[in-house]
């Protein structure tokens, strides 16, 4: 593979030298937009030394070809539903699902349900493909959408298949599939859809070919590309459940270095700006209150409470007393590093010399467990419930009749919080069965890759971190896997509202102050990035493509 490293002129103008400044926007807000490092406050990068021991090996190169080369008894007929049509694109798109795994009671019961939140969740009158009015869309273009098959799709062989019928449909496919005159995006998007129907033996071919055209070090569509083709790769090996644990890699070992998912919140902005919004709504809750606790089930790094912190020391007069919950699940990055412990002594550190009073504590249990006795609700606080990138991660009711998602609403709900707030993925990747899963992943992550191109030089290493070690990770849970092995389970801004609403929040439109405050800093990024206010929601976006969404509740 090739290393591309020239980076056009017109991008060149778009890249902000200040992304690691650790210097206030001078705004009159007092919300911060500061990075918290080392000691001394001076973040630092991830060094080369750092990123050669992460996750390089599952991207540099083909994987081992075990995982491309399944033998017929490793895929059974009932793990891909066949579909009967007569063109290239599936008519009908069905979750990928073993047969012998559930019953058939089950079966109804979650067909029943999947129609009852389509029912009540808007899941098909959403439409977030133009939310800034460009005249953007979700659809598919016409690059996508042609007639790019007409060869009759083989069947997966039968177990029964002699070895000779098995090698003539092998060959037969290989000479069908040539497509040495298509673009990767092509490629792709025959592979998906060959896959959706069964046809193992094409989607490796076309797998195999497409893995000598992309390059994790090219430009967005050639990057794009290299990581979604693993995907189906681990898709058709079954092995996507196991790539993504390991993906999981390593916080750097100094705990002043950021981490890959720091970086990627300061240099796409989207991200941040998410964040951002969520502590105005926060700060503007604080008014007139003494004590205020804040539970959060997913604090990451401690990025937001960082600058958080830094907000707080410069509100006028004496800032209240912050107490901070965080949620240690098992499964997280943070307990694999040490736990929440580390990153709540970095907070004390820098509340300290701030002269803000805070305390932390760290709860240690799964989310799904967390019960409103572990949480410590003190009379006499104000209570703030922070999701920032988390509800994504409990199954809904597509996947499970327990439902954690809605669960866990209503829990917090009866806690009684002055303020929740949401910060999420503008995009589905929850209900929609494989193929338009697919298409929606591949049309947001380029929009993403995209962005972090004009941000980052092509030949930057912490922009290849970013990607393998955060985006990467994603987008093979995404396309791989399925039912509870599908982790990264996003949803729009509009079933996120049916959500809260059902659980009986009532929206809060962000301040103006704070509105305001974030488009000036926009302007200091690039003109390509879009903000919108959609329904008391906040819409973060690149050009017409709307990224991240952010909303208040009570």
């Amino acid at each position: 593979m090739s290393l591309v490293t020239s980076t056009e002129p017109a991008i060149t103008a778009c890249r902000n030298t200040k992304l690691y400044s650790v210097q206030g926007s001078g705004d009159s807000s007092g919300l911060s937009t500061q990075m918290f490092g080392s000691d001394k406050h001076k973040p630092r990068c991830i060094t080369d030394s750092y990123s050669s021991e992460s996750c390089e090996k599952f991207f540099v190169g083909s994987p081992s070809e075990e995982l491309m080369h399944p033998s017929s008894s490793d895929v059974s007929e009932s793990s891909i539903r066949q579909q009967d049509v007569s063109s290239y694109l599936p008519r009908d798109y069905l979750e990928v699902q073993s047969a012998d795994t559930l019953d058939d009671d089950t079966d109804k019961m979650k067909l029943m349900l999947q129609e009852l939140e389509r029912d009540l969740l808007g899941d098909n009158d959403v439409d977030v493909g133009d939310m800034f009015g460009t005249g953007l869309n979700m659809e598919i273009d016409g690059e996508w959408s042609g007639p790019v098959r007409t060869e009759p799709i083989h069947e997966l062989p039968k177990e029964s298949s002699s070895s000779e019928s098995n090698l003539s449909s092998i060959s037969s496919n290989k000479e069908a599939l040539h497509f040495s005159s298509r673009t990767p995006k092509q490629m792709l998007i025959e592979c998906a859809a060959v896959l959706a129907e069964g046809n193992i033996e094409g989607a490796s071919a076309i797998i195999n070919e497409l893995r000598q055209l992309v390059s994790i070090h090219g430009d967005p569509p050639q990057r794009i590309a290299a990581y979604m083709v693993e995907g189906l790769a681990a898709r058709v090996a079954a092995s996507g459940k196991y790539l993504y644990k390991a993906l999981r890699c390593k916080e750097p070992p100094s705990s002043d270095r950021l981490a890959a998912m720091q970086i990627l919140f300061e240099v796409c902005p989207c991200f941040k700006f998410g964040f951002m919004a969520a502590n105005g709504a926060i700060i503007e809750a604080f008014k007139d209150e003494k004590r205020v606790h804040i539970i959060d089930f997913d604090i990451n790094q401690g990025s937001q409470y960082i600058t958080l912190i830094q907000s707080i020391a410069k509100l006028p007069g004496k800032p209240p007393h912050l107490r901070l919950t965080g949620v240690d699940d098992p499964d997280s990055v943070q307990r694999l590093n040490g736990g929440l412990q580390i990153i709540g002594l970095r907070l004390e550190k820098l509340a300290e010399v701030l002269g803000v009073s805070f305390e932390f504590q760290a709860v240690a249990s799964r989310t799904s467990l967390v019960t409103p006795s572990m949480l410590d609700c003190r009379p006499g606080e104000a209570l703030v419930v922070n999701f920032a990138f988390q509800l994504h991660h409990m199954p809904d009711e597509s996947v499970s009749t327990i439902n954690q998602r809605d669960q866990l609403l209503r829990m917090v709900k009866s806690l009684n919080p002055k303020l929740v707030t949401v910060v999420e993925q503008d995009v589905n990747t929850n209900t929609s069965p494989f193929f338009p899963r697919f298409i929606e992943a591949y049309s947001y992550y380029s929009t993403v890759f995209e962005s972090l191109d004009v941000t980052l030089p092509r030949e930057s290493q912490d922009r290849m971190n970013v990607e393998r070690q955060c985006l990467a990770r994603d987008i093979v849970n995404i396309v791989a896997c399925e039912g509870e092995e599908r982790i990264e389970r996003y949803e729009v801004a509009g079933k996120w509202r049916a959500r809260m609403t059902m659980a009986g929040f009532t929206s809060c439109p962000m301040s103006p102050n704070v509105i305001d405050m974030i488009r000036k800093l926009i302007r200091e990024y690039c003109d390509r990035y879009r903000l919108k206010e959609d329904l008391g929601a906040l819409h973060f976006g690149w050009e017409g493509k709307s990224l991240i969404v952010a909303s208040a509740w009570r």
